[in-house]
């Protein structure tokens, strides 16, 4: 209420004041309100597509889809070494799948299914696609096709075949269903499958063009690669034969590696070897003469037997010797001839431990020249090895080109055996996982769906047209677009009077007429701080739109509540108010705008309604000049002597000047504006010219208001007539 009560009293038009902030709650009503008002519009638009859509679903001819899944696989499995059967997942997989779902749908692909089903020169398979074509190459001559147009056909049947085909990968997974679509069901199923099995054909076939390519090229690079071998072979062989550098077969190494040995090497690793044997043999030979040497105990001396066992004889006989010594003397023929016999034992010991002795050292001697003779090979052929290896050094140039290009040559020869095994094995990375069935029911045309499509969009294009219809209609048709559309405060509605005239409706103090005027009397109380305004004029867009009526009914609703009013006719060019008082327009406003100033005269009451009336008067040549000057002001200023209000019924707005020359004479403006029988962009245009003359707008009434054509359709008939219906049927009971 201090919302309505604060616009009312703003007095200028004031978007400002008119259209608060729309919130959600606001928007939802103004879309509920549009969807009311243009209901019958969005309900026949609903209804006429989902008729279309029914019918259009019963005429369409029923439709078969097949469906087979194959999985394509990044890589064939390997086959020709010993790696991972399965390879890793990389960035590169998107690209080669969509490459792969690109050949699903080539154009040659479609060209192969149609040539294997024989499609090309079927005439059947055109009719059942509906292709019928002017082309010369659809000409049956003798019940056949021509020859001459068997490419066109090709490339038509092929086309066939991919607009009625989809190809629908399974999301994250290496599954892809081929899908076709035709009349016959059994057709369809029958595409499928040829389809799927033709992208595997085609797919071997790539491949085994990639390996008879690859055979080829790895053939001729074989054959450069052999020529290259057998010059680097050439040129070793050569360069050894000069520089006489001779060399052992290969070897293989501890680390498994094979490399070819020079005779010098050899030589001089054997002489170094028996040169380490023979120095040694010299130490040991030293050794055992340096032993020789202390008196036959060398070990060479204690281990030989002859010796040892003219020891154990002399030992005996000494034993003997010993055992005469004690009963005879030395000179005892059998102690001499002991004696004799043990001097002969210790000179052979003697003889023999020399002959050890002579031997050792002869040894001795034969191992130091033999080791003599050994480093003096030994330093000889060092000295060929190191002319060896200067030499060697272009050989081991020309022998690692050797090995490089026998190692290229190999790898070559390994790879070109392994592509002939790959192709001949024939592994294909594209399988079938479902063949497809022959469809037992149509997949389309599908009623509930088409008409679920129909009634959306029915639904749609009404709501459209409804939103069209709303901006295209600018009549206004509820109280509150006088707010929403013009910007003005509403002042009240006003039904509309159908039987009687304005005049015998005021007269009947229970219509609705009266309850209308007597709200709208009750909100010009707030438009000033003193009440209703003392001075108003009441005006409208164009003629006839309700504002006599207006202004007669605040006059005679401020009458009966005991003010003093007078109803002046501001209209000089179509004067109305007379009628009312069943008098002329010879005298009245018109005389005093031109200088007389007797007031009394030009007035006459209409006892009936309770207020003062004053005419038009005659009508002048040009109303507007008399607006023009203060007389107006000094009229309504000298009618305020007598009366409490001042009403006047203006002219209309559009095309004439003085509804803003009246408009600016008074505290304000009542706005009349018809429902349903005015457009809004002038009801604007009119209330821009009373701005621009200052004019001060209380607000507006919509007129001739008819609750049933309302947008809502409620909420605004309900008060004019409450508690009248139940008195009228009490009266009756």
């Amino acid at each position: 209420m201090t919302s309505m009560i604060s616009g009312l009293r703003g007095g200028q038009v004031s978007p400002a004041l008119s259209l608060p902030g729309k919130d959600d709650s606001s928007m939802l009503r103004d879309y509920l309100r549009i969807a009311r008002r243009w209901r019958y519009v969005i309900a026949g638009t609903t209804i006429v597509f989902v008729l279309l859509g029914l019918i259009v679903t019963l005429l369409m001819t029923p439709k078969y889809t097949a469906s087979a899944t194959i999985e394509i696989s990044r890589e064939a499995s390997q086959v020709t070494n010993f790696q991972g059967v399965e390879r890793e997942t990389s960035v590169a997989d998107q690209e080669f799948y969509q490459t792969q779902y690109g050949l699903l749908q080539s154009h040659s692909l479609s060209e192969r299914v149609a040539t294997q089903l024989r499609l090309i020169d079927d005439p059947k398979f055109y009719e059942l696609f509906r292709i019928s074509s002017a082309d010369p190459a659809f000409q049956v001559v003798d019940g056949r096709y021509s020859a001459a147009g068997r490419d066109t056909r090709q490339r038509v049947a092929a086309q066939i075949l991919l607009d009625h085909l989809n190809v629908a990968p399974t999301r994250l997974s290496r599954l892809v269903d081929i899908r076709f679509t035709s009349p016959d069901a059994q057709f369809s199923a029958k595409v499928v499958n040829a389809w799927s099995e033709a992208f595997i054909q085609t797919n071997l076939e790539r491949k085994v063009q990639a390996t008879s390519y690859g055979r080829d090229l790895l053939k001729r690079q074989l054959a450069q690669q052999k020529e290259r071998l057998d010059e680097s072979q050439r040129q070793l062989v050569a360069y050894a034969s000069q520089e006489r550098i001779i060399n052992l077969p290969a070897q293989s190494n501890a680390d498994g590696s094979t490399s070819e040995r020079s005779i010098v090497a050899d030589d001089l690793a054997s002489l170094n070897s028996a040169l380490s044997q023979a120095t040694a043999d010299r130490i040991a030979a030293e050794a055992r003469y340096r032993e020789s040497g202390r008196a036959g105990a060398s070990t060479e001396a204690l281990r030989n037997q002859a010796i040892n066992m003219l020891r154990q004889r002399r030992a005996e006989l000494a034993a003997d010797y010993q055992k005469l010594l004690t009963q005879f003397e030395p000179q005892y023929p059998s102690a001499k001839a002991l004696k004799s016999q043990i001097d002969q034992l210790d000179r052979s010991i003697s003889a023999e431990e020399r002959r050890v002795t002579g031997s050792i050292e002869t040894d001795y001697r034969g191992a130091v020249e033999r080791e003599r003779a050994l480093q003096a090979r030994v330093e000889r052929l060092k000295g060929s090895y190191l002319d060896l290896r200067r030499r060697s050094i272009q050989y081991n140039i020309y022998q690692q080109e050797v090995d490089t290009n026998r190692a290229l040559y190999d790898g070559l020869l390994q790879r070109f055996k392994e592509i002939g095994v790959a192709g001949g094995v024939g592994v294909n990375n594209v399988s079938v996982v479902d063949q497809a069935d022959v469809p037992q029911k149509p997949s389309s045309p599908r009623l509930l769906i088409n008409l679920a499509i129909a009634l959306l969009a029915g639904l749609g294009l009404g709501v459209a047209l409804a939103f069209a219809l709303e901006q295209m209609d600018e009549a206004i048709a509820d109280p509150a677009e006088i707010e929403r559309r013009l910007g003005l405060p509403l002042l009240g509605a006003v039904p509309k009077v159908d039987g009687n005239t304005p005049r015998e409706a005021l007269l009947d103090r229970k219509s609705d007429l009266v309850d209308a005027y007597l709200a709208i009397q009750t909100n010009l109380a707030f438009t000033t701080e003193h009440g209703v305004p003392r001075s108003l004029s009441v005006t409208s867009t164009r003629p006839a739109e309700g504002k006599s009526t207006t202004a007669l009914a605040l006059a005679t609703m401020l009458a009966r509540s005991g003010k003093r009013v007078i109803l002046v006719d501001g209209d000089m060019r179509s004067p109305s108010v007379h009628h009312l008082g069943g008098v002329s327009h010879d005298n009245g406003l018109s005389n005093f705008l031109t200088g007389q100033d007797d007031i009394v005269p030009l007035t006459f009451d209409m006892s009936d309604l309770g207020f003062t009336a004053m005419s038009a008067g005659p009508i002048p040549p040009n109303a507007a000049e008399l607006l023009t000057g203060n007389r107006l002001s000094v009229l309504i200023e000298r009618l305020y002597e007598h009366f409490d209000h001042v009403i006047i019924d203006s002219p209309p707005v559009m095309g004439l000047a003085d509804a803003p020359l009246i408009a600016s004479r008074v505290e304000g403006v009542v706005y009349a504006v018809e429902s349903h029988g005015i457009r809004s962009t002038l009801v604007k245009t009119a209330l821009a010219r009373l701005a621009s003359a200052n004019a001060r707008i209380f607000g507006g009434v919509l007129t001739k208001f008819e609750a049933r054509k309302a947008h809502y359709g409620y909420g605004y008939e309900y008060g004019y007539g409450y508690g009248r219906d139940k008195a009228a049927s009490e009266a009756k009971g």
